[in-house]
């Protein structure tokens, strides 16, 4: 897509979200960052857009590579379930840059749409705004922090995932079990690749 549908797309995303929080009021989103290409080749066209949706749940609930519970049905209220869009979940808590989110941007909180990030990502000038990645040793203390969180959530799904009552409960919220352990499992050997490289 081109560089300008990338920021609309932002822009419509940021839009929704407001919309959502105030016809809801419930959902735990703290925050939307955007990060990859759009930030790091302003102007160049892009397959998708790269989001980040920061939700204040507990981390152990959200491990790396996870989506959440409610993850499906914010992604339909949003009307992103056939967008372009790369979905990345993040604790509130925790810091949003990894080892794949590399200094992002902020295009929505709380208060509503970031209409500064928006702006200068329009204009192609969002570098200033944009966060500074953690110091290496916060990074790697982080990332061992993660990849723990990570390793227990496997063991939980092994322990659980020939329980009927589990996987109903996967039913209910339009995902599949395998498809949950499938991306616990990817998340997991990702920060763990990370941890070596």
């Amino acid at each position: 897509m081109r560089y300008a549908t990338a920021v609309r797309r932002l822009r419509t995303i940021a839009d929704s979200c407001t919309r959502a929080l105030t016809a809801t009021g419930d959902i735990p989103l703290t925050a939307v960052y955007v990060f990859g290409p759009v930030l790091e080749a302003p102007g160049d066209e892009t397959e998708t857009v790269d989001v980040v949706f920061a939700l204040d749940v507990p981390p152990a609930e959200l491990p790396w590579g996870v989506e959440p519970p409610l993850g499906h049905a914010l992604v339909e209220l949003l009307g992103l379930d056939k967008a372009p869009v790369r979905r990345v979940w993040r604790p509130a808590n925790r810091p949003v840059a990894n080892h794949l989110i590399r200094r992002p941007l902020r295009i929505w909180s709380t208060a509503g749409p970031d209409e500064a990030a928006l702006e200068a990502l329009a204009q192609q000038r969002a570098e200033h705004l944009r966060l500074d990645d953690p110091a290496p040793h916060e990074a790697r203390a982080q990332r061992e922090i993660e990849r723990a969180e990570a390793l227990a959530h496997l063991r939980h799904l092994r322990d659980q995932y020939h329980d009927p009552l589990w996987r109903h409960g996967y039913r209910r919220t339009g995902r599949r079990p395998d498809d949950h352990l499938w991306h616990a499992l990817d998340g997991f050997l990702e920060l763990q690749d990370a941890a070596t490289s």
